[in-house]
């Protein structure tokens, strides 16, 4: 089979620390940190007061106000976030191929405030079945998938990848790999979460997933410092524009980077917790470069999964190095999510956006907060902290991993 070549041509992102992409890409170059004092609810009762909300976001600016009634706050994000990617891309959808455009578009969890309004209604009516028409639609985690094809009238590839922390991944590579068999020429891809919650933060607080440094949140975040203590819950969404080389070429389009390969795998192990050797999360990244034909030297940069989680962070670490070998010691690394917090299921499509602009702009986005690493990080390990690294990148690869095992690595390369 003659395999075509699959480049990114738009980008589109809503983030807890950018609305756009300019604004996003200039704050992480800055370090700026996205959290915050949850707004959206009280939280006295709760263990976690912060997150890493979307700021300065008013909806009724994007989508007249009778459709907002029939979405969740993750269609929305996932909307605002396609069109502008769209904008970005440069495309004139009168003159494509529908039929062979298509939208993967994942989410981790889907309208879950929704699904609590919903239920605290019928609770407070004396469980009396009074639902909304629209109940199930806002609450199903494929109707952002579903909205962005009914807007933009794409009638090929559509559905929702659902792998927790991992999904936008997923999409990313599905995406990748339609287009790269000739199934598709266009694929939006991406992902959207809107679950800072008071069922979500209460869930995760009672897993002992999240940070509780509630005394100073926009530090809480720290991926590999000694004092980590739990991931920041975000919100968001991110959308790439995937599409074939000569199809892209033909319209004129501009490149933004070259999408080469994907891996994936399975730790097999544990509901939440990652293997403690990170041998699925080895695993992924070898299947990325094998498939993307190129050698551990090859890749400049690592955009990790980096979660700011003591059980996490390291052995992330300890894959990367069995996974690159000697080649790891010329690698830099870095976790933007010490500046996002973490946005589940959108987690790596915003971080795929970071990723292709590294590439594209041949510097590092920085972790922030890290005061005092952790000593079992392994040796040799070129971590870029507090402050962007300029360097040449030719590829960059971003790591995405979810709760069940699952484990997505991509890898883009410079155009």
């Amino acid at each position: 089979m003659n395999m075509k070549r699959v480049v990114i041509t738009g980008m589109g992102c809503l983030t807890p620390i950018g609305n756009n992409v300019f604004d996003f890409w200039r704050n992480a170059l800055n370090g700026v940190s996205g959290a915050g004092n949850i707004t959206k609810f009280d939280t006295s009762e709760y263990k976690t007061k912060f997150a890493c909300e979307v700021k300065d976001f008013i909806a009724e600016d994007y989508i007249e106000r009778k459709e907002l009634r029939k979405m969740d706050m993750c269609s929305v994000y996932a909307l605002v976030s396609a069109d502008e990617a769209i904008r970005d891309s440069g495309v004139d959808l009168e003159k494509i191929d529908n039929e062979r455009c298509g939208v993967i578009f994942a989410s981790g969890i889907g309208g879950l405030q929704s699904l609590e309004d919903q239920l605290k209604e019928f609770h407070d009516n004396n469980s009396i079945p009074h639902f909304s028409p629209f109940y199930i639609t806002k609450m199903i985690l494929n109707m952002p998938a579903g909205l962005i094809a009914i807007k933009y009238n794409l009638q090929g590839i559509n559905f929702a990848p659902v792998s927790a922390c991992a999904s936008s991944n997923h999409a990313i590579i599905s995406a990748y790999n339609f287009i790269q068999t000739g199934q598709a020429d266009l694929i939006i891809a991406g992902g959207t979460e809107a679950s800072i919650t008071r069922s979500a933060v209460g869930g995760f607080n009672s897993m002992k997933a999240l940070s509780t440094f509630n005394d100073n949140p926009l530090i809480a975040s720290r991926p590999y410092d000694i004092k980590r203590d739990g991931f920041v819950v975000g919100e968001g969404a991110g959308s790439l524009i995937l599409e074939e080389y000569e199809h892209a070429i033909n319209r004129g389009a501009t490149i933004h980077a070259e999408i080469v390969g994907g891996g994936m795998s399975s730790d097999a192990y544990h509901m939440t917790a990652p293997q403690p050797e990170g041998k699925g999360a080895c695993l992924s990244m070898k299947n990325a470069l094998r498939n993307a034909g190129v050698l551990p030297s090859n890749i400049n940069y690592i955009n990790t999964h980096g979660t700011s989680t003591p059980a996490g962070d390291i052995p992330e670490l300890l894959a990367i190095s069995k996974a690159f070998g000697d080649a790891y010691k010329n690698i830099c690394i870095s976790s933007t999510k010490s500046m996002t917090g973490h946005l589940l299921g959108a987690a790596s499509a915003i971080e795929a956006i970071l990723s292709v602009l590294s590439v594209k702009n041949d510097i590092v986005p920085p972790t922030i907060n890290v005061t005092e690493l952790d000593p079992a990080i392994p040796q040799n390990t070129q971590l870029i902290l507090n402050a962007p690294f300029k360097t040449p990148i030719n590829y960059a690869l971003s790591n995405s991993f979810g709760f069940g095992g699952h484990n997505a690595s991509v890898i883009f390369k410079k155009y």
